[in-house]
């Protein structure tokens, strides 16, 4: 036993490193592929009804912008409707022939069902539901308060949505894209229900994926750093407490990961 184990000590490690040299090029060289075939054959989404939640700042804000840019129908969701509005008049200056602003609560159910029947009932279709809404609170476990709230927005608010949206989705064979994070795998101490909302998001996309098919596209983005609402002073300053960086150093991560 003990010399099959150093026989397999001996060997294994060189097959190992030779099977990686050998078919690392042609996966490297495949996924280059199939990213070109994705960038040649981008969707058209012209005129396609696209509701985006979490849309008055942030990702959700640029999410909607590049999706005016590209001549898609808006449904803008959030719960600060003044905000929404700047937002509104930006996307019709950048080219959307449409817009919409609709004031929800992502975290109750009720909310959720009215903006997605309130959008088809306007424009007679969904193509594509954007999960973008979302809330971070930085604090360690033992001080943590109102801690099912991070998951009812985060978690619980794409599920709503997703779950009314389905129906409409499936008629026009259209896509879901949810915004998670890297936190999902990547976990920071003072985030533990930011982390947790943000894993149990993408389990339960990636468990749609296989159940819709080729129904409906799932799309899942999962950004690192980006500079928002989110990720300024009293977050930067409590993670550079904890972490022991410069605040300065997490300000400057930020831009530079800001899309």
């Amino acid at each position: 036993m003990d010399l099959l184990q150093k026989l397999l000590n001996i060997v294994l490690l060189p097959l190992t490193l030779t099977a990686i040299l050998f078919l690392l090029p042609p996966f490297l060289f495949l996924k280059y592929l199939f990213s070109l075939k994705r960038n040649i054959c981008s969707e058209n989404v012209a005129n396609k009804v696209v509701i985006i939640t979490g849309a008055s700042s942030g990702i959700g804000e640029h999410i909607a912008y590049e999706y005016a840019r590209r001549g898609a129908i808006l449904a803008l969701v959030a719960r600060r409707e003044n905000r929404l509005r700047i937002v509104e008049n930006k996307a019709r200056e950048l080219g959307s022939p449409e817009v919409i602003v609709i004031r929800a609560d992502v975290s109750k159910d009720e909310e959720c069902k009215h903006f997605i029947d309130e959008t088809v009932n306007h424009f007679g279709r969904l193509d594509h539901l954007v999960n973008n809404a979302g809330v971070v609170r930085v604090d360690l476990f033992e001080d943590s308060s109102d801690m099912a709230s991070i998951m009812d927005i985060n978690f619980w608010g794409s599920v709503y949505s997703t779950h009314y949206a389905v129906p409409h989705l499936r008629k026009s064979k259209g896509k879901i894209v949810v915004i998670s994070s890297v936190a999902a795998w990547f976990c920071t101490p003072r985030l533990s229900f930011y982390n947790a909302s943000k894993a149990a998001q993408i389990c339960f996309f990636e468990s749609l994926r296989a159940e819709f098919g080729p129904d409906i596209g799932i799309t899942i983005v999962t950004p690192g750093v980006i500079e928002s609402e989110m990720t300024q002073d009293q977050f930067l300053r409590k993670l550079s407490q904890q972490r022991g960086v410069p605040k300065q150093l997490w300000t400057a991560l930020a831009k530079e990961t800001c899309t």
